[in-house]
């Protein structure tokens, strides 16, 4: 019996690694490994090796197809490290970049991702820290956790209007950010999300977020002015504080003068942990 499973094993492993292929670019000289599943191809990384060889440098261009079917993922690792990169061009038939897809591209200045992207996973770009400026098209619904972490050079960073989550240390790091606009699709700011972002002075918080994460502004040593919508079912602002609804709960502080309402009941967790500026 257990010689019947080695051999299902062994056989199924096979006709995994049999869908893997190579296309060489007759105007690069660049390999890239790809997968087909179903009626389209995923940017393939075998184990150690990345998914194009030789390493690239310069600009890049995702194409737009592999084996004769449209490229639909950049698969996990796929450019990990791939240092020499400097920009890359996402079209609009890709809808995911997966885990780790470009982390550690530390030479990648720009990136434009096409509309066709819904989902931007985990370490998608962290360390990527020659970005200056990040479009996060209105097709993409999540940004997984500590997706631009890391990306120190990030100074504007736009988040389209379908993005309803913002994962947990997804900008952490990113101390080069002075202000962020969190549109109204985003419900939800995991912890830690903007942890560290030093250069941080204003925010501006949708009216669909319900939930903030622990320490998801701590370190926002700047930060001096926040913003919240006007329709927002479960915050406001007074003079800069984030405070619930209600206004009896403070959650996050600001630098500077601060004068605590009077309705404010109980102050939450980490409220001005990090505002070294505050000064009275």
């Amino acid at each position: 019996m257990r010689n019947r499973i080695v051999v299902f094993l062994a056989v199924a492993m096979a006709a995994i690694c049999a869908q893997a292929d190579t296309w060489t670019d007759p105007d690069t000289g660049y390999t890239w490994t790809y997968q087909i599943n179903g009626d389209t191809a995923d940017i393939y990384k075998i184990r150690y090796t990345a998914a194009i060889s030789p390493k690239p440098t310069g600009a890049l261009t995702i194409p737009a197809t592999l084996g004769g079917k449209p490229v639909k993922s950049i698969g996990e690792y796929a450019f990990y490290g791939c240092s020499g990169l400097t920009s890359v061009t996402i079209g609009n038939g890709v809808t995911s970049i997966e885990e780790y897809a470009f982390s550690g591209c530390s030479g990648l200045t720009s990136v434009t991702i096409g509309n066709g992207v819904t989902s931007i996973e985990a370490y998608a770009f962290s360390g990527c820290y020659g970005l200056t400026s990040v479009t996060i098209p209105d097709g993409v619904t999540s940004i997984g956790g500590s997706a631009f972490s890391g990306c120190s050079g990030l100074t504007s960073v736009t988040i389209g209007n379908s993005v309803t989550s913002i994962g947990g240390s997804a900008f952490s790091g990113c101390y080069g950010l002075t202000s962020v606009t969190i549109p109204d699709g985003v419900t939800s700011i995991g912890g830690s999300a903007f942890y560290g972002c030093s250069g941080l002075t204003s925010v501006t918080i949708g009216n669909s977020v319900t939930s903030i994460g622990d320490w998801a502004f701590y370190g926002c040593y700047g930060l001096t002015s926040i913003t919240v919508g006007n329709d927002n079912p479960a915050y406001k602002s007074v003079d800069g504080l984030l405070l619930n609804k209600s206004g009896t709960i403070l959650i996050l502080g600001v630098n500077g003068d601060v004068t605590i309402p009077d309705s404010v009941t109980s102050i939450g967790d980490y409220a001005f942990s990090g505002c070294s500026g505050l000064t009275s």
